[in-house]
Protein backbone atom coordinates (compact mmCIF):
# COMPACT_ATOMS: atom_id res chain seq x y z
CA UNK A 1 0.00 0.00 0.00
CA UNK A 2 1.56 3.20 -1.11
CA UNK A 3 1.99 5.56 2.03
CA UNK A 4 3.18 9.12 0.96
CA UNK A 5 3.19 10.57 4.51
CA UNK A 6 6.96 9.15 4.81
CA UNK A 7 8.29 11.92 2.76
CA UNK A 8 9.17 15.88 3.75
CA UNK A 9 9.35 14.46 7.38
CA UNK A 10 11.87 13.54 9.69
CA UNK A 11 11.12 9.89 11.73
CA UNK A 12 12.78 9.16 14.67
CA UNK A 13 13.95 5.54 14.98
CA UNK A 14 15.08 3.81 18.00
CA UNK A 15 15.58 0.71 16.81
CA UNK A 16 16.56 -1.52 13.70
CA UNK A 17 12.70 -2.89 13.91
CA UNK A 18 12.05 0.94 13.58
CA UNK A 19 14.92 0.98 10.95
CA UNK A 20 12.95 -2.01 9.23
CA UNK A 21 9.60 -0.56 9.25
CA UNK A 22 10.67 2.81 7.80
CA UNK A 23 12.38 0.39 4.96
CA UNK A 24 8.97 -1.24 4.32
CA UNK A 25 7.32 2.05 4.34
CA UNK A 26 9.59 3.05 1.51
CA UNK A 27 9.49 -0.38 -0.42
CA UNK A 28 6.12 0.35 -0.82
CA UNK A 29 6.34 3.43 -2.23
CA UNK A 30 8.42 2.64 -5.00
CA UNK A 31 7.43 2.18 -8.61
CA UNK A 32 11.03 1.46 -10.24
CA UNK A 33 13.44 3.40 -11.56
CA UNK A 34 14.16 5.34 -8.34
CA UNK A 35 17.49 6.91 -7.68
CA UNK A 36 17.86 6.47 -3.92
CA UNK A 37 20.43 9.32 -2.12
CA UNK A 38 21.83 8.61 1.37
CA UNK A 39 23.63 10.74 3.47
CA UNK A 40 25.14 10.12 7.17
CA UNK A 41 28.51 9.62 9.13
CA UNK A 42 30.11 6.40 8.85
CA UNK A 43 28.08 3.66 11.47
CA UNK A 44 25.14 5.78 10.65
CA UNK A 45 22.71 3.29 9.93
CA UNK A 46 22.74 3.60 5.60
CA UNK A 47 23.96 -0.07 4.98
CA UNK A 48 21.19 -1.57 7.32
CA UNK A 49 18.58 0.76 5.79
CA UNK A 50 19.52 -0.24 1.85
CA UNK A 51 19.49 -4.24 3.09
CA UNK A 52 16.28 -4.06 4.74
CA UNK A 53 14.86 -2.02 1.42
CA UNK A 54 16.33 -4.44 -1.08
CA UNK A 55 14.78 -7.43 1.08
CA UNK A 56 11.38 -5.74 1.08
CA UNK A 57 11.61 -4.98 -3.21
CA UNK A 58 12.49 -8.54 -3.42
CA UNK A 59 16.54 -9.26 -3.00
CA UNK A 60 16.76 -12.82 -2.17
CA UNK A 61 19.94 -13.16 -0.72
CA UNK A 62 22.80 -11.49 1.51
CA UNK A 63 22.70 -7.86 0.40
CA UNK A 64 26.19 -5.95 1.31
CA UNK A 65 27.73 -3.13 1.19
CA UNK A 66 30.15 -2.61 -2.29
CA UNK A 67 32.78 -0.39 -0.62
CA UNK A 68 35.39 -2.30 -2.84
CA UNK A 69 33.30 -3.46 -5.58
CA UNK A 70 31.82 -0.31 -5.91
CA UNK A 71 28.87 -1.42 -6.88
CA UNK A 72 26.10 -4.22 -7.07
CA UNK A 73 23.40 -5.14 -9.06
CA UNK A 74 20.97 -7.55 -7.65
CA UNK A 75 17.79 -9.36 -9.11
CA UNK A 76 14.47 -8.51 -7.79
CA UNK A 77 11.66 -11.75 -6.88
CA UNK A 78 8.54 -11.68 -7.35
CA UNK A 79 8.30 -7.75 -8.11
CA UNK A 80 5.74 -6.83 -10.85
CA UNK A 81 7.98 -2.93 -11.26
CA UNK A 82 11.20 -3.45 -9.98
CA UNK A 83 13.48 -6.47 -11.34
CA UNK A 84 17.12 -5.43 -10.45
CA UNK A 85 18.12 -3.52 -7.32
CA UNK A 86 21.63 -1.42 -7.46
CA UNK A 87 23.65 -0.78 -4.58
CA UNK A 88 26.44 2.13 -5.01
CA UNK A 89 28.77 2.88 -2.15
CA UNK A 90 30.88 5.96 -3.40
CA UNK A 91 33.32 6.15 -0.36
CA UNK A 92 36.12 5.55 -2.26
CA UNK A 93 35.19 8.03 -5.18
CA UNK A 94 36.41 11.40 -5.48
CA UNK A 95 33.57 12.70 -8.50
CA UNK A 96 30.52 10.60 -10.48
CA UNK A 97 32.46 11.09 -13.63
CA UNK A 98 34.06 7.97 -11.60
CA UNK A 99 30.65 6.38 -11.72
CA UNK A 100 29.83 7.02 -15.18
CA UNK A 101 32.98 5.21 -16.13
CA UNK A 102 31.42 2.49 -14.49
CA UNK A 103 28.44 2.64 -16.96
CA UNK A 104 26.14 4.09 -14.18
CA UNK A 105 24.25 6.16 -16.86
CA UNK A 106 22.78 3.12 -18.33
CA UNK A 107 21.17 1.60 -14.96
CA UNK A 108 20.04 4.83 -14.24
CA UNK A 109 17.97 4.90 -16.90
CA UNK A 110 15.99 1.78 -16.56
CA UNK A 111 12.49 2.07 -15.47
CA UNK A 112 12.52 -1.16 -13.89
CA UNK A 113 15.87 -0.53 -11.64
CA UNK A 114 15.95 1.10 -8.13
CA UNK A 115 19.59 2.61 -7.13
CA UNK A 116 20.50 2.90 -3.48
CA UNK A 117 23.75 5.36 -3.44
CA UNK A 118 25.81 5.56 -0.08
CA UNK A 119 28.04 8.77 0.38
CA UNK A 120 25.85 10.56 -2.36
CA UNK A 121 28.04 13.70 -1.81
CA UNK A 122 30.44 12.00 -3.11
CA UNK A 123 29.03 12.17 -6.74
CA UNK A 124 27.06 15.46 -6.29
CA UNK A 125 27.97 16.47 -9.91
CA UNK A 126 25.63 13.62 -11.23
CA UNK A 127 22.84 13.88 -9.43
CA UNK A 128 19.53 13.16 -11.09
CA UNK A 129 16.81 15.53 -11.90
CA UNK A 130 14.71 13.40 -9.54
CA UNK A 131 15.46 11.23 -6.70
CA UNK A 132 14.81 10.95 -3.31
CA UNK A 133 17.06 12.07 -0.74
CA UNK A 134 17.49 10.03 2.90
CA UNK A 135 19.34 11.46 5.38
CA UNK A 136 20.51 9.46 8.60
CA UNK A 137 21.27 11.52 11.74
CA UNK A 138 23.33 9.74 14.84
CA UNK A 139 21.41 11.00 17.85
CA UNK A 140 23.31 8.05 20.34
CA UNK A 141 24.15 4.70 20.19
CA UNK A 142 20.35 3.76 18.76
CA UNK A 143 18.52 6.49 18.14
CA UNK A 144 18.26 7.57 14.88
CA UNK A 145 16.50 10.88 12.83
CA UNK A 146 16.13 10.23 8.88
CA UNK A 147 14.73 12.19 7.18
CA UNK A 148 13.31 11.15 3.49
CA UNK A 149 12.44 13.90 0.80
CA UNK A 150 11.45 13.37 -2.70
CA UNK A 151 14.22 16.14 -4.96
CA UNK A 152 13.05 17.87 -8.16
CA UNK A 153 15.85 20.11 -9.69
Amino acid sequence: MKNNNIFNKEHFIENLSQTKSLASALADNIRGGEVLLFFGNLGAGKTAFIKYLANFLGVRGVVSSPTFNILKVYNVAKNERVKHFCHIDAYRLNSGKELIDLGIEEILDQTDTVTAIEWAEKIKDIYPKKYIKIEIKTLDEKSRLIKIAKIKS
